[in-house]
């Protein structure tokens, strides 16, 4: 590799880095808040927040990697066009389509990974997550037990904790209260308590010390006292239904479930069209990126004696626009309404000839810049607020 392509890999590299952190993080806190509410609610530990939020990364990157890529390249090409480089390595017999190999290698590289998280990683992740929703729902993490709230138990069990430390293995002002299907049952009190496992995963035994145990029956004359210092109960925990197998989704689909779904003769046409959507879906989205390096080069050079920075809007504006409008597309040709193959590549085919486009006109045309009346208007509008906005340093007349 020669120096000028090291050279580029570094321009693009950091700020490439730097916006797929920013836009995971910016998505992840968006989703963070919403999560902690429902966990809270649920009454589930806060490390499964963080189990949740790692698998729904692989989706934010699907979107992140397109952006992080593009603004990479661009800002690459906007610092060589202020600092006047881009014009010397024009004038030394450089064009764009040379200064465009190492942007090229980011995308192949960038693609490759990113069809990988689509099209495999993703679909596991998103089952996990919706596994863990599950699992928080019906208290099968361990969530069931609350304190300062009665939480009934199969079998007849009832349990009440006054206080909880240390993550839950000290408990505290403990009562436990169990009624039998034959008329009898038996009360306890506690000072301090903490829950065991078994070899049995249908039961745990609830330790406790220092309390006091009443036992009745239907065949006692009076009620039994129990003093102790240590005393051992089972309490049998929930059966919960299993959770679905991974597939109920689309999102949970891999690539080649996708393609399999979409050519089955005896699967119903509701799954065939929703599986050839979000198939083709994928793709474009996947595709698209070989054509963002175009679409950087273009808008990330502004004007002659210009440090406009709308390039840098419109180019993730155009971006979102194209991925929403794909998500649109996707739902019609879920839905049935147009076929998927037209929903999806439609869109593809008018995103890619606008990005051939504006590289032909910065690369070929003499003097050529694809958003110049933009530009020259952006410029007006700026100047004109600038004026009428007040300046400052300047006394006002008495």
């Amino acid at each position: 590799m020669k120096s000028i392509d090291r050279y580029m890999a570094r321009l693009i590299a950091v700020p490439m880095l730097a916006c797929l952190v920013i836009t995971a993080m910016l998505l992840i806190l968006d989703r963070i808040r919403l999560l902690l509410e429902f966990v809270a609610s649920e009454g589930g530990p806060v490390s499964v927040v963080w189990r949740m939020l790692a698998n729904l990364l692989p989706e934010y990157l699907g979107l992140g990697i397109p952006i992080g890529l593009l603004l990479g390249i661009l800002l690459a090409f906007r610092r060589l066009a202020t600092s006047s480089e881009l014009d010397v390595l024009r004038a030394v017999g450089m064009s764009y389509p040379r200064l465009l190999r190492v942007p090229y290698m980011f995308a192949i590289g960038l693609a490759l990974v990113n069809l990988a998280i689509v099209g495999f990683i993703q679909p596991d992740a998103r089952y996990t997550y919706e596994k863990l929703r599950f699992e928080l729902r019906t208290g099968a993490l361990g969530a069931s037990i609350k304190v300062g709230e009665f939480t009934h138990f199969p079998n007849g069990a009832t349990v009440r904790i006054e206080e909880s430390r240390d993550e839950g293995r000290k408990l505290s002002g403990i009562f436990v209260q169990y009624a039998g299907k034959k008329g009898d049952w038996y009360a306890v009190t506690a000072e301090r308590g903490q829950f065991l496992a078994t070899d049995n995963p249908d039961e745990i035994i609830f330790r406790l010390s220092n309390g006091t145990l009443i036992n009745n029956a239907p065949d006692f004359v009076t009620p039994r006292v129990l003093t102790f210092t240590s005393h051992d109960l089972p309490i049998p925990l929930p059966k919960y239904e299993s959770f679905r197998t991974r597939g109920g989704l689309n999102l949970e689909r891999t690539l080649p479930e996708l393609v399999r779904i979409g050519h089955d003769a005896h699967a119903s046409e509701q799954d065939r069209d929703t599986s050839r959507a979000a198939f083709h879906f994928r793709l474009a989205e996947v595709l698209s990126m070989f054509f963002l390096p175009l679409l950087a080069l273009a808008l990330g050079v502004p004007p002659k004696r210009s440090t406009s920075a709308l390039g840098v809007f419109l180019s993730v504006v155009m971006v979102v626009a194209y991925h929403k409008v794909n998500e649109y597309g996707q739902a019609l040709g879920g839905l049935g309404k147009i076929d998927p193959f037209f929903a999806l590549w439609v869109p593809f085919t008018i995103f890619a000839g606008i990005c051939v486009w504006m590289f032909y006109v910065i690369a070929v045309v003499p003097g050529g810049q694809p958003i110049g009346a933009l530009e020259r208007v952006f410029s007006k509008a700026t100047k004109l607020i600038g004026r009428l906005l007040p300046k400052r340093g300047k006394a006002e007349p008495a």
